[in-house]
């Protein structure tokens, strides 16, 4: 089949959806290399790294203030750390449960996705009143924690389905047949094939509530996540120091991303090297 000017057409159409989806973050890493008198604009006055020394606290006193990062990012990470933990697991149980239908099995289905499609301003919004109400002091570790639960439980729960759906139960039943109970049976040989998708499941948490900003912006509190912290410091004047936390936070990002790779890599590698080996046993 002569795909004519339909494959330059694809390629010129793909190169162009690249530019667009990378081109901001190669413009801000080029920005934070201006120099001291340069500001958040071309041309560049200096190639320089001053505000990465800035950002570290390794730079001369200036009439820029430094970034608000210390306490926010440890408050983000753990926010982001507690959040990945409850959605996994509330994920994973959820999953295997509705590996068998029961009644009422469907408009429980919508109810859990019903997190990730409702707004995150309303939703924020609606905490916010109803924590006033009760009285309760709002925080990023209870009125927020409890909201992005709501907003990634769904997507760790949708994730473990896909994967419970390509689950083989015969492998459960021959352990079973064999005396092994239940949960050891979940253990040792239900958990190992599943890791893949806790795996994924977990990186899909921790993003999401590491940079979730509506939910936050009404339920934190006076403790400020980092998304928050740096909208106050983005809403009064912009400086490359902001442009210099963006590259290390993309850094921080793909770093992720390359450790999930890994462990991918290493685990899904030493699964297929043993059911090599037991074939050749065989």
């Amino acid at each position: 089949m002569n795909a004519g000017p339909l494959r330059p057409a694809l390629a010129i159409y793909t190169a162009l959806f690249l530019l667009f989806l990378y081109g901001p973050m190669i413009v801000l890493a080029i920005l934070s290399f201006q120099s001291q008198s340069g500001g958040p604009q071309f041309p560049i006055q200096d190639w320089s790294v001053y505000w990465y020394e800035h950002l570290l606290g390794l730079a001369e006193t200036s009439r820029v203030s430094q970034l608000p990062v210390g306490d926010s990012l440890l408050r983000s990470l753990t926010l982001a750390f507690m959040t990945t933990v409850v959605s996994v697991t509330l994920g994973t149980m959820s999953a295997e449960a509705f590996r068998t239908r029961f009644k009422g099995s469907g408009p429980v289905f919508y109810l859990v996705i019903l997190g990730m499609m409702v707004p995150g301003v309303l939703v924020g919004l609606g905490m916010a009143l109803l924590a006033n109400v009760l009285g309760i002091d709002r925080a990023w570790w209870s009125t927020a924690f409890v909201l992005h639960v709501v907003y990634t439980y769904p997507f760790a729960f949708l994730v473990m389905l896909a994967i419970f759906n390509r689950f083989d139960r015969s492998i459960e039943e021959a352990s079973m047949s064999l005396g092994v109970s239940r949960g050891q049976t979940f253990r040792r040989v239900t958990f190992p094939i599943l890791f893949p998708g806790v795996l994924s499941a977990a990186l899909f948490s921790f993003t999401l509530s590491y940079d979730e900003f509506a939910r936050t912006l009404f339920t934190a509190g006076r403790d400020l996540t980092l998304p928050l912290a740096i909208y106050g410091t983005f809403s009064v004047e912009i400086y490359p120091n902001i442009f210099a936390f963006g590259v290390l936070t993309t850094l921080f990002s793909f770093t992720l991303l390359v450790i999930y790779g890994l462990l991918m890599k290493r685990f899904t590698g030493a699964k297929t090297s043993t059911y090599k080996g037991q074939e050749d046993a065989a």
